[in-house]
């Protein structure tokens, strides 16, 4: 009864009206779906006004002071405000922040340079490796800076860091170590696997401890990397493994007649997989490595156990100023949205390369 009196309607109505009709026949279509779909309009309708009479209408921002938020039921965007500095750079030196600060826009703006296709260059690498060069320099002083050690560092810049250098470091590992596992040599193939599973097999956490409590007991005072090092070493090594096994499934997939015919034209076995295998590879994989790259990004919030001060220690040292009353809702409220605006521009990023594939494909 209820299709008929829809198509009826259709019928009657405009191409337009036609085409808005059959969008909406699954929500209400029948009147149980008529019913589920109004029911769940009114709770959205009631959990955003409920959020926007919280974070906006009700909401503490200027001046960025605790009076401020003392005065108010709502969201406390004062203390964000007030306290953006800490959160943002955690315990680097107030009067070097702007060396932070600019650290986080070089890499963003390197980040969004390489996301173009006709900037995929041999010679994009070395832009990265000199915007590496230059964030160390600019972190760490030296050269008419002033010097500010890896224990002072904080906040999102070491977020940034500790992600860029990760995975810039650890992909050309994974890259040698899927090879390896599919090598006919029986020991690099048995070192690949070995390596790839004992790690894979081990949580970040752990690795993160055994590179901050383990190594000093293992390696002299002269030779021991500071801690900022160890636990970007324990990312990369723990990056390398979970790429190396995303690489292998998209070679799985190559047919092994192209590296025949690469063989049967002189390519060698490097230039064989430089130019014809591992391009293949990885555009087959791209989904499976944007997870694995996106989990990279939030595994970084781990180095907290280990005493760095990334972007949730940070706020959480803010949140300990006993002038302030600690609205610990609005503070993690902006780090996470920090967390997802990185996460959700990689994503992007990597659906345009998903689509500039297809589409080169057919």
């Amino acid at each position: 009864m209820a299709d008929t009196a829809s198509n009826t309607i259709a019928r009657a109505a405009g191409p337009d009206m036609r085409s808005l009709l059959r969008r909406l026949a699954p929500f209400f279509g029948t009147p149980l779906n008529a019913a589920l779909t109004l029911v769940l309009l009114w709770l959205m309708a009631r959990l955003g006004w409920l959020l926007l009479d919280w974070a906006v209408l009700k909401a503490a921002i200027f001046p960025a002071e605790p009076e401020t938020c003392a005065a108010t039921t709502g969201a406390c965007w004062s203390f964000v405000i007030a306290k953006s500095g800490q959160i943002l750079f955690g315990i680097y030196p107030p009067t070097e922040r702007w060396r932070a600060g600019l650290v986080c826009v070089l890499i963003i703006m390197t980040l969004v340079a390489s996301a173009r296709p006709s900037a995929w260059r041999p010679r994009l690498g070395l832009v990265w490796v000199g915007m590496m060069v230059v964030v160390l320099w600019l972190m760490g002083g030296g050269f008419g800076l002033a010097g500010v050690p890896t224990s002072a560092w904080g906040g999102l810049p070491v977020t940034l860091i500790l992600t860029v250098f990760a995975i810039g470091l650890g992909f050309p590992a994974a890259i040698l170590l899927a090879l390896g596992r599919r090598s006919g040599l029986p020991v690099v193939r048995t070192l690949s696997v070995l390596f790839i599973e004992t790690i894979r097999g081990l949580p970040l956490l752990s690795l993160l401890f055994v590179a901050s409590i383990l190594l000093p007991l293992f390696l002299p005072e002269s030779l021991l990397p500071d801690k900022f090092v160890r636990a970007l070493l324990a990312l990369t090594i723990f990056a390398a493994a979970y790429l190396a096994e995303v690489l292998r499934g998209g070679l799985q997939t190559i047919p092994g007649g192209q590296s025949e015919a690469a063989k049967a034209l002189g390519l060698g076995y490097w230039t064989t997989q430089r130019l014809i295998i591992l391009p293949q590879a990885i555009r087959i994989v791209i989904p499976a490595l944007t997870n694995t790259i996106i989990v990279m990004i939030k595994n970084t919030s781990l180095v907290l156990v280990v005493g760095l001060f990334d972007l949730i220690s940070s706020g959480k040292a803010a949140l300990s100023d006993p002038a302030w009353p600690a609205p610990s809702t609005e503070t993690f409220l902006f780090i996470g949205l920090i967390y997802f605006a990185l996460a959700f521009s990689f994503a992007r990023f990597a659906d345009f390369l998903e689509r500039s594939g297809a589409e080169k494909r057919g």
